[in-house]
């Protein structure tokens, strides 16, 4: 009979605690801790020094905006000067609302009514009103979404805004490109947009843009319409003769409004500003 060996029996590794790694990471931590609360009054002095030059930074900057706005409104003195609001402008005061940087009357407002086929601005029926009632030239326009229905987004805009004698033509507001579409399409969207809008009111709409978009896509296609053109070139100082209204700062300040809003020129003065409201 054969005799069998004994099976050898495999050494086992123990392994290690799960718990170990953990307790390294408190003690790290609290090492941590205990620096920086001993070292408190040195951090603090040091990061509100960081703030303390973020905010200079920020108020050179702003410097720079003003002086820039400054330059280009006295260059301009001859046109009407005007703001655009949304609601990312917040509550505005509305019986301090009237000059800008301090010194320059506000002259037209266009507000933000809709964007998409969906989105109504928050603050538009109380701004819409309040420049009615504080007697400012005013204006509608809609944020234009590239990849949501055109005939919807026209709706939208049609049952929110109600334009009244004396109000600016209505504004299709186009910035971005399409993702689920070409550019023709894109093209033939915003025909119908402005095509509807123009059956309702009766008016032709302004197109706004930023001047490259503007340069690339728009103004061959779209010849006949007046447009309002965004280009915040620091160089720039002059309006351009094919456009009837330039945005030339989104960093201005303007009374009654905290934080900035953008500023813009019409391309005439106020008799000129007269004949493009409706009914005149």
């Amino acid at each position: 009979m054969r005799k069998t060996n004994p099976r050898s029996r495999t050494s086992r590794k123990k392994k290690s605690p799960g718990w170990k790694p953990w307790l390294w990471g408190l003690f790290v931590l609290f090492i941590i801790a205990a620096v920086a609360y001993h070292y408190r009054e040195g951090l603090a002095y040091y990061f509100s020094f960081k703030t303390d030059k973020v905010l200079k930074e920020e108020r050179q900057a702003r410097r720079v905006s003003m002086i820039r706005n400054i330059e280009i409104m006295s260059r301009n003195s001859d046109k009407v000067i005007g703001v655009d609001l949304s609601e990312y402008q917040g509550n505005i005061h509305w019986d301090q609302f009237g000059k800008i940087e301090n010194t320059f009357p506000i002259g037209f407002v266009f507000i933000r009514a809709t964007a998409g086929n969906d989105r109504a601005d928050n603050t538009f029926a109380a701004n819409w009103k309040s420049a009615k009632s504080h007697h400012f030239i005013r204006g509608a326009y809609h944020y234009y979404r590239p990849d949501e229905n055109s005939l919807e987004q026209a709706k939208l805009f049609i049952r929110t805004v109600q334009l009244r004698k004396g109000d600016l033509p209505p504004v299709l507001d186009i910035e971005k490109l399409p993702k689920g579409q070409s550019l023709d399409s894109l093209k033939v969207g915003l025909k119908r947009w402005l095509n509807k809008v123009e059956a309702y009111y009766g008016v032709r709409p302004i197109i706004y843009s930023g001047e490259k978009y503007y340069e690339d896509f728009l103004k061959e296609e779209f010849h006949g319409y007046k447009f309002w053109i965004a280009n915040y070139n620091f160089f720039e100082e002059n309006i351009k003769k094919d456009w009837l209204f330039w945005q030339f700062s989104e960093k201005a300040s303007a009374n009654g409004i905290e934080g900035d809003v953008d500023v813009n020129v019409f391309n005439g003065n106020a008799r000129q500003l007269e004949f493009l409201r409706l009914g005149k």
